[in-house]
C-alpha cells in the first residue's frame, strides 16, 4: 500500500490518513509501531478511534552514540524492499493522482 500527500503534509498528519486506510484494508491488524516522532494526539485519537495500539519506539534511557533501537530493524526492512522496485525509488510521475494508481 502507497499513500501519497503533498509536500507541505507532516508526517504525523499523512500517518492519521494511513492509519483510516489501514483499517479498511487489513481488518485483523490491531499493532502498530511508530517512530517517536508520530507520537501526536490526533494520530493517538485517531488510532484508539480505529482500534489501534500503538507502540512507540523510543531511544533507550541514558543512550549516547549510535545504537539499534528495538524494531527499528522492521522500518529499515520495509525501506529495503521498497527500493527494489525501480518505480518506488524515483518519483516518475508529477502529479499525485497518477502515482496513486
Amino acid at each position: 500500500m502507497v499513500n501519497l500527500t503533498a509536500a507541505d503534509v507532516q508526517d504525523a498528519a499523512g500517518a492519521e490518513q494511513i492509519v483510516k486506510a489501514i483499517r479498511k484494508r487489513w481488518l485483523w491488524l490491531k499493532h502498530l509501531f511508530a517512530d517517536a516522532a508520530y507520537d501526536r494526539g490526533k494520530l493517538m485519537s485517531a488510532a484508539a478511534y480505529h482500534d489501534f495500539v500503538i507502540e512507540m519506539v523510543r531511544k533507550l534511557a541514558g543512550q549516547q552514540g549510535f545504537q539499534i533501537l528495538p524494531r527499528r530493524w522492521m522500518v529499515e526492512r520495509t525501506f529495503g524492499w521498497i527500493t527494489r522496485r525501480r518505480r518506488l525509488v524515483r518519483d516518475y510521475e508529477r502529479r499525485c493522482d497518477v502515482s496513486e494508481v
